[in-house]
């Protein structure tokens, strides 16, 4: 008789459990109804508490009406609790409710959390910041694509060949010279002396001039220094700024560019001087199998040619980076070219200077011409990569000699405008490093572009020589 009370007992006791928890469930889905999706999981969840706290509280003092007054001597321990243990197991239990979870949701269907991971927050910003600059999850895009003669920043010529009237000089007026820069006894003097040379031959240098001293007819613009010191109006003559970088005052130092010393101190019996191409691919308009010299390769040739004729030791890397297994990957080209760039200079650590020679990639409506030397002349361009975004710098592609880079390509263009006007235009600044970190005197250089003839980009290589002499001569 005894066991049979017992087990009535505890029919009764879980009958009532039972019934508890379905009063509280509906209790619940009674609050939420009136909550709405609008109220938010927050509201949800503290409906949630009370109701399931009430609900079970209920059930507790049914079955052991003894421990209720024993509790309401810890109501205040209890309040002060942060959550009670029914609260935390209600929620996990109704956290797997497909009803719970949606009201939880926002309109956009994302779930709404009261604190956001630090780690998926990252991510989150991450993602939005590379959708914003694509441009960074790639080592190339150094062509600029330019598509208004303003851009180019020199002479545009028509199909009929006739001219659209683009600025002739890669900056605005400084001061114009004609004739000779120094004595009149140099007048008719042979081309500037190489490194074989008779240094006594060049006229001394003022102090005040910003280009380089040379027996060549100085018939182009030359700047005053207190010009390039105004950061606006050099950056507004010389350069032109990639939206994946900055050029702040910090960097763009116009004094400190033309105080740093290029000449070249070793002798010519190691070599001196690398030329390569990152993408060697890279062809002119009149490129085919009765012109196969028309690329890239071609003109660094002749550049060696000319380089060496000057006296200096000159490496030509005729390598190919941008053909991986037959097929065309200039993203990647910059990797493959710096592993072999670098074992080029791990066996000759004698070599000073790096030229990177491409041509552009423009509208095909262009073509980019000024006569220079009295030839039909591409226009060359020096480009810098400076290893920041806007945002601030770039951590994995360090350069020490970002500052050096910069003002060897100044220097060069200085005496670009002063001796060959309309030979270059605008320097070109952007995001990534573009392998220039590997010397001081480094620079990737753009002749021409895809829409210009092989002896257009040929002709500008003799005038590049001879402003490149120029800065590894000191003058």
């Amino acid at each position: 008789m005894k066991e049979k009370g017992g087990r009535i007992n505890w029919l009764i006791r879980h009958m009532m459990l039972i019934t508890g928890l379905v009063l509280a469930v509906l209790l619940l889905f009674r609050g939420a109804a009136g909550t709405g999706r609008a109220a938010g999981r927050e509201r949800l969840t503290a409906l949630i508490n009370d109701q399931a706290d009430a609900g079970l509280e209920w059930i507790w003092r049914m079955n052991y009406p003894a421990a209720g007054r024993a509790e309401e001597n810890e109501t205040k321990m209890v309040k002060a609790e942060e959550e009670s243990i029914s609260g935390l197991i209600c929620r996990f239990i109704f956290g797997q409710s497909p009803l719970y979870r949606y009201l939880g949701r926002e309109e956009g269907g994302e779930i709404n959390y009261k604190e956001e991971d630090p780690a998926f927050a990252g991510y989150l910003e991450s993602g939005k910041f590379y959708e914003e600059h694509q441009y960074l999850m790639y080592d190339g895009g150094e062509e600029t694509g330019a598509g208004t003669m303003e851009q180019a920043g020199t002479t545009v010529l028509a199909a009929n060949g006739d001219g659209a009237g683009g600025e002739g000089t890669s900056g605005a007026p400084g001061t114009t010279a004609g004739g000779n820069a120094g004595n009149d006894e140099n007048a008719g003097a042979v081309e500037n002396a190489g490194m074989n040379g008779n240094a006594a031959a060049l006229p001394k240098k003022d102090d005040n001039m910003t280009c380089a001293a040379s027996v060549l007819p100085l018939i182009g613009t030359t700047y005053r220094k207190e010009q390039l010191a105004d950061y606006d109006y050099m950056m507004k003559h010389f350069y032109s700024v990639h939206t994946s970088t900055t050029a702040g005052r910090d960097l763009m130092k116009a004094d400190e560019f033309l105080a740093k010393d290029f000449t070249l101190e070793g002798s010519n019996d190691k070599p001196q001087i690398l030329i390569y191409h990152t993408h060697s691919q890279e062809e002119f308009s009149d490129y085919g199998p009765d012109n196969k010299e028309a690329t890239v390769i071609g003109i660094g040739n002749y550049l060696t040619e000319l380089l060496t004729a000057k006296g200096y030791h000159v490496i030509h890397d005729k390598s190919v980076y941008d053909l991986q297994n037959g097929k065309l990957d200039r993203n990647k080209a910059y990797t493959y070219a710096l592993d072999g760039v670098t074992r080029i200079l791990q066996e000759n650590p004698s070599i000073e200077v790096i030229l990177d020679l491409h041509r552009d990639g423009v509208n095909e409506s262009l073509h980019l011409v000024n006569e220079v030397n009295g030839k039909p002349t591409a226009p060359i361009m020096f480009f810098n990569g400076v290893s920041q975004t806007p945002e601030g710098p770039i951590e994995y592609l360090p350069n020490p000699y970002r500052s050096d880079n910069l003002a060897f390509s100044f220097q060069m263009q200085l005496d670009a405008a002063a001796y060959f006007p309309g030979l270059t235009r605008k320097i070109y600044i952007k995001g990534l490093r573009y392998n220039l970190h590997l010397r001081p005197r480094s620079v990737l250089i753009e002749v021409g572009a895809q829409t210009n003839t092989y002896q257009e980009a040929r002709n500008a290589m003799e005038p590049l020589a001879e402003v490149l002499n120029m800065v590894l001569q000191g003058n």
